[in-house]
């Protein structure tokens, strides 16, 4: 196999992992609270503690591959995932397990930015850029509906723990392709990390997020809720302060003065509120309205991954003619009609009828949308900066997706609730109350074609990495 091609796959792969266990335990966590007796409060956390650290790190994550070599960092992350990994399937406590789950975000973290890094400082500019973008772009979409899949065939066929375990062989195949395929790239000048800058942006995501998904069980006006917002604020604040003063910040804030990456992270941030919800209020309505069990509904979302892949390949073609802005504002108010449509559902509506056409109407959307994201999101940011960019990105899907999911969940219970107390069945309450989500979630997306179309006219997705940001090869390896 060419070696670009292996570098393609070896991102794919790593993207891949990491955007699938944000969702893959999620069918399999009536199974761990049997066995391990986890408490209805510690079993959210399964999810928020990948979520938390995974969103908290990934500026982190995103510099230090800039700073310290991009195969490098790829292979640290690797490591600390499939280490978490493998703790997670062994584990025999619930605290063990959300130990794992959280280094396995912070594995994530490190990983995530480094892969769309590698590929930009691998292919040139063009055709084949597009393409890979194409596809990296595309496993990221089909990587959150397959975690459902994934998750009730392992459960169903295997236990709960091979839901760690299966990433093992993954990371190992992944590490060994890397070391022969990618070579190592980092930024030239290379300054002292801003240490200082990396506590403070951390500590005040980590506590943003941690406010988000604590309002999911605790109550938008609760003490921890917002007292992790006020902390959030004070840190983030201070960071940007910080910032303003250092000749070699962590997050250079000129980078937001390139039109391209604002508008990017900007519509990236509002297309994954929704689309996270997206996940879950689908799989609720299919296995308690439509009465699906957790493999079929799993199978469920497969037109909808389908999809996606072909609303990629699609847009990974025609990025080179027509640039970013016009597949981007395309895919962002197809997504946003798939979500309008969805707003139809009714208690009576059959999985055909209902669920899924506008399922394929938001994953052929979405997939138009992701390949010109990821490569306005680099587009002229200078190489120093290609992890810090991606790093971005992946943060904007990140907490975008945790805020979209805590505020549509808020408001879909409280229509349910309301409706339940009216003397509505529990069918047509849950209903009501996931189209009131998918009403707002398609108001949201459509402002987000909205704002893609401030993306400058020139904006190229084959441009993803400005001329001459490919790094110059350290260690006597070949420029790729």
């Amino acid at each position: 196999m060419p070696r670009d091609r292996l570098v393609l796959l070896v991102a794919c792969l790593a993207q891949f992992m990491v955007v699938l266990d944000v969702s893959i335990v999620n069918v399999a966590l009536p199974a761990m609270r049997e066995a391990l007796g986890f408490s209805a409060t510690g079993l959210q956390w399964v999810v928020s503690a990948y979520t938390l650290a995974f969103a908290g790190f990934l500026l982190l994550g995103g510099r230090a591959a800039d700073l310290f070599g991009r195969r490098r960092m790829f292979l640290v992350g690797l490591a600390l995932f499939g280490a978490a990994s493998l703790v997670g399937g062994l584990a025999d406590s619930p605290g063990l397990v959300l130990a794992a789950r959280a280094a396995q975000g912070l594995g994530g973290a490190v990983l995530s930015p480094a892969t769309l890094t590698i590929l930009t400082t691998t292919f040139a500019e063009g055709a084949a850029r597009s393409r890979a973008l194409g596809a990296w772009a595309a496993i990221g979409g089909v990587g959150g509906a397959v975690g459902g899949i994934a998750g009730g065939l392992l459960v169903h066929f295997l236990t709960w723990r091979w839901i760690f375990l299966v990433n093992v062989p993954v990371v190992v195949l992944t590490a060994v392709l890397a070391r022969i395929a990618v070579s190592e790239t980092r930024a030239d000048d290379r300054p002292r990390l801003d240490t200082g800058g990396a506590l403070l942006v951390t500590g005040g995501l980590v506590a943003f997020v941690h406010g988000v998904v604590s309002s999911e069980s605790a109550g938008w006006s609760a003490p921890l809720t917002w007292g992790s917002f006020v902390v959030a604020a004070v840190l983030l604040s201070a960071f940007v302060l910080l910032e303003t003063r250092l000749a070699s910040p962590l997050v250079p804030l000129g980078i937001f003065r390139i039109r391209s990456v604002s508008v990017a992270n900007g519509t990236m941030a509002l297309v994954s509120s929704a689309m996270f919800a997206m996940w879950y209020f689908v799989s609720i309505h299919m296995q308690g309205v439509l009465g699906f069990d957790a493999l079929t509904a799993g199978l469920a979302f497969l037109p909808q991954s389908v999809a996606i892949v072909l609303g990629s390949q699609f847009s990974s073609r025609m990025l080179a003619r027509v640039g970013a802005r016009p597949l981007l504002s395309t895919g962002a108010f197809l997504t946003a009609a798939g979500f309008a449509w969805f707003a139809l559902l009714t208690p009576t509506s059959s999985w055909v009828g209902g669920v899924l056409g506008p399922g394929v109407a938001v994953g052929l959307g979405m997939g138009v949308a992701l390949t010109p994201l990821a490569g306005a999101a680099t587009s002229g940011v200078d190489r120093t900066l290609a992890g810090l960019a991606s790093g971005l990105l992946n943060t904007s899907r990140q907490v975008g997706g945790a805020i979209g999911l805590a505020v549509l969940t808020t408001l879909a219970t409280a229509r349910a609730a309301a409706l339940t107390a009216d003397g509505a069945s529990a069918a047509a309450a849950s209903t009501a109350g996931t189209t009131r989500a998918f009403a707002v979630a398609a108001v949201v997306v459509a402002v987000a074609g909205c704002v893609s179309l401030l993306l400058p006219r020139t904006d190229r997705a084959s441009a993803g990495t400005p001329a001459g940001a490919v790094d110059e090869p350290i260690d006597g390896a070949p420029a790729r």
